[in-house]
């Protein structure tokens, strides 16, 4: 007799559940795609929404160097100027350095326009494909000064090695930039070069999560890791591949392809 009870209060229930049951479903039907792709969307942009700047740009030359959140995207605006020495800056100037060796460009630092302005995201995208660098500035590094690939002019970088200053720089096509390891301010150790378009930040030859050269980098000489920005997390970062590039003596400051578009 419990037995039937039991069941007949099972039922009743599930008759009365009926209607709130299609309820539901006929609310879920009035949602068409698009309502459920917008919402998506929504929620997607609320989540790339940064709001506080990476640690690192603190290491970035504020004489130099703008650089503010806009939306998901981190604006840099620079006057392309360094703060440091070099022979580019020309006879008179402060930080005018004699470099006799030097194959000098006809341009020097005063007479040229070097402002650059990139936007890259705040948070970069490290699912997409690799995608090559340009002939260009593919990124600023802490000095103010961008950033280049291996080519030069649009060949190898071995014509013209013997233009670059003694920090691995030089003038040509308009804008002072480094080919090779800056070593005004990064020289075989583990300080924060700059910030490359993709949005994501390259180091010095050594790791500071092992205080040695890292063994598992990528094709870009990317890997994830620690970094002196991190407070302790991981993330993935570039560094400078330590092997000696042709015939400078030095190392090349980043070949490519990207890994954050």
């Amino acid at each position: 007799m419990k037995k039937n009870v039991i069941n007949n209060f099972t039922l009743y229930t599930l008759l009365l559940g009926l209607p709130l049951t299609a309820f539901i479903a006929c609310s879920n039907d009035s949602m068409d795609d698009t309502d459920i792709e917008e919402e998506i969307a929504n929620e997607e942009e609320e989540e790339s929404i940064v709001t506080e700047l990476h640690a690192a740009y603190s290491a970035f030359n504020t004489d130099a160097v703008t650089i503010y959140l806009d939306g998901s995207e981190v604006v840099i605006e620079t006057t392309g100027l360094p703060n440091h020495e070099t022979v580019y800056w020309g006879e008179g100037h402060s930080l005018y350095k004699e470099e006799p060796d030097v194959q000098l460009t006809p341009s020097i630092m005063s007479s040229n326009n070097n402002a650059a302005t990139i936007r890259v995201d705040a948070t970069p995208n490290l699912s997409g494909n690799s995608v090559a660098t340009d002939f260009d500035t593919i990124g600023i590094a802490v000095s103010g000064a961008s950033i280049f690939n291996d080519q030069e002019g649009g060949g190898p970088l071995n014509a013209a090695a013997a233009s670059l200053d003694w920090t691995g720089a030089h003038i040509g096509p308009g804008v002072y930039h480094y080919h090779l390891e800056p070593k005004a301010f990064s020289n075989d150790d583990d300080n924060l070069v700059g910030i490359l378009l993709d949005g994501v930040f390259l180091y010095g030859r050594k790791c500071s999560s092992t205080g040695d050269y890292p063994t598992d980098l990528d094709e870009s000489g990317g890997h994830v890791s620690t970094t002196q920005y991190t407070d302790g997390e991981e993330e993935y970062h570039y560094h400078i591949i330590n092997e000696v590039y042709s015939t400078t003596g030095s190392y090349l400051a980043f070949a490519g392809p990207y890994q954050g578009y």
